[in-house]
């Protein structure tokens, strides 16, 4: 059958919509991510020399830090996003990210400005924690809310495939500067070309976002409250706490899952397990291989069979086999590079349908809002601190093995939370906003008392 014109330009709006929200997404997460890579250079570089152990954790609580600062932007960003639109708040986002990595790459050093350079890092870090904490929800509701309702999975599962590659630029990025330069070329100089090279790209990421457009649903729900009081963020949170505290349970999984394997492993293999520097990497690379592979396969899944299912699924085999893939993976050789497919594959399971059903949580009026307020909150309070927490129990129990018990609990707490959310596929959004007024409705209160 021949596509009409109104289809082709929709389709062609479409692509323009997942262009630029995937882009700028994995351009905002490769430059979010090359710290973790860097850690323990960034450690020699911003702290006093002497104990590489204390300057490890240093640089991982500027790492968590950062995080704090996250829930404060998911208030902000969400609230302005459902007031101005999404678009404008993801080209402020870019913009951010792009600066304040670019300026990472330009602090001098401890060695040359001393105490001064690791306070400059993290003012660098909380601006990049802030920028972020608009862009995942951001990105992946400029999908979720353009999709037809029956591909919404796959298409939003791009969003955390994009924030995938943009690590894996990262991750690949370390690897070539530690394959090609000295150790003391690398601590000198060369650690700053990731960081330096946030501004060409972030640049081409604002030329592509400028082009897109918010949501039929978005500019609909704002005609609706062009005559009415728009919901102020406290009045936001409050009539939709419950769903915020669910939604923070269910991203736990994501949290602990998400910076434990794909950000602070490399470090865990080096450090912890005494693999080389560059295997450690490359090893992260094989696993973010698979992990980029399967978020797509898995978002197909979920427009069949569901969401939920498939989110519990990953929840129990976290419980059941992480930790006999921490002893598998100290084996070394094939045994860790397997070990590692077989942990990007089981989070694959809960990433690749999360953005998906955090858009499907709320209605569209506190949507960005509800989205970010609760996926910031949670990486701040289980995310942010997961390399920091797997350090401190490696140390304090004696178990090198010991992050393992940090996803399992990851993984039951999200377990919980799941069995208090409602099946959400197959659904319109605006069907969503119907089964909010609905829930609100005192007539309907009045009635299910009955």
């Amino acid at each position: 059958m021949t596509m009409s014109i109104h289809d082709m330009e929709k389709q062609k709006g479409l692509k323009k919509i997942i262009g630029g929200s995937a882009y700028g997404n994995m351009i905002e997460w490769f430059d979010y991510a090359t710290y973790g890579y860097l850690a323990t250079i960034i450690a020699s570089v911003f702290f006093a020399p002497g104990d590489s152990t204390a300057a490890l954790l240093n640089t991982f609580a500027i790492f968590a830090l950062s995080f704090l600062v996250r829930p404060i932007g998911g208030l902000i960003w969400g609230y302005y996003g459902d007031r101005i639109g999404r678009k404008k708040v993801l080209v402020l986002t870019i913009c951010l990210m792009t600066l304040s990595t670019f300026t990472i790459g330009l602090i001098p050093s401890y060695g040359t400005i001393g105490i001064l350079a690791p306070f400059l890092l993290l003012a660098c870090r909380v601006i990049q924690g802030f920028s972020a904490s608009g862009e995942y929800a951001g990105a992946s509701l400029m999908i979720a809310e353009h999709a037809p309702r029956e591909k919404r999975g796959l298409l939003v599962s791009i969003i955390p495939a994009s924030t995938a590659a943009g690590m894996l630029l990262g991750a690949s990025a370390a690897a070539i500067l530690e394959f090609t330069l000295s150790t003391q070329a690398l601590h000198s100089w060369g650690w700053r070309i990731p960081f330096l090279l946030s501004l060409p790209l972030g640049i081409i990421g604002l030329y592509i976002r400028l082009k897109m457009e918010d949501s039929t649903v978005f500019n609909e729900m704002r005609k609706e409250t062009s005559t009415v009081e728009q919901l102020g963020p406290i009045e936001g949170i409050r009539k939709n706490g419950r769903k915020i505290i669910i939604a923070m349970g269910v991203i736990c999984l994501n949290a602990v899952g998400f910076y434990i394997i794909l950000t602070y492993m490399p470090t865990y293999l080096s450090t912890v397990l005494g693999f080389d520097r560059l295997q450690s990497t490359l090893t992260t690379i094989f696993t973010l291989l698979t992990y980029v592979i399967m978020l797509p396969m898995v978002g197909k899944l979920t427009d069949k069979v569901g969401r939920k299912p498939v989110l519990l699924t990953a929840c129990v085999l976290f419980v059941l086999f992480t930790y006999s893939i921490f002893v598998l993976m100290a084996m070394g050789g094939i045994y860790t590079i397997l070990s590692m497919i077989l942990l990007g594959a089981i989070l694959a399971c809960n990433d690749g349908v999360l953005a998906t059903f955090l858009s499907e949580m709320f209605p569209t009026e506190v949507r960005y809002s509800g989205f970010a307020l609760s996926f910031n909150t949670g990486n701040a309070l289980f995310g942010g601190t997961a390399p920091y927490i797997a350090t401190f129990l490696i140390v304090f129990t004696g178990n090198d093995f010991a992050p393992a018990f940090y996803l399992m609990a990851g993984a039951i707490i999200a377990c919980i939370a799941l069995f208090k959310t409602k099946e959400s596929f197959n659904i319109s959004l605006s069907e969503v906003d119907n089964q909010h007024k609905s829930e609100d409705s005192p007539i309907e209160k009045n009635t299910a008392g009955l």
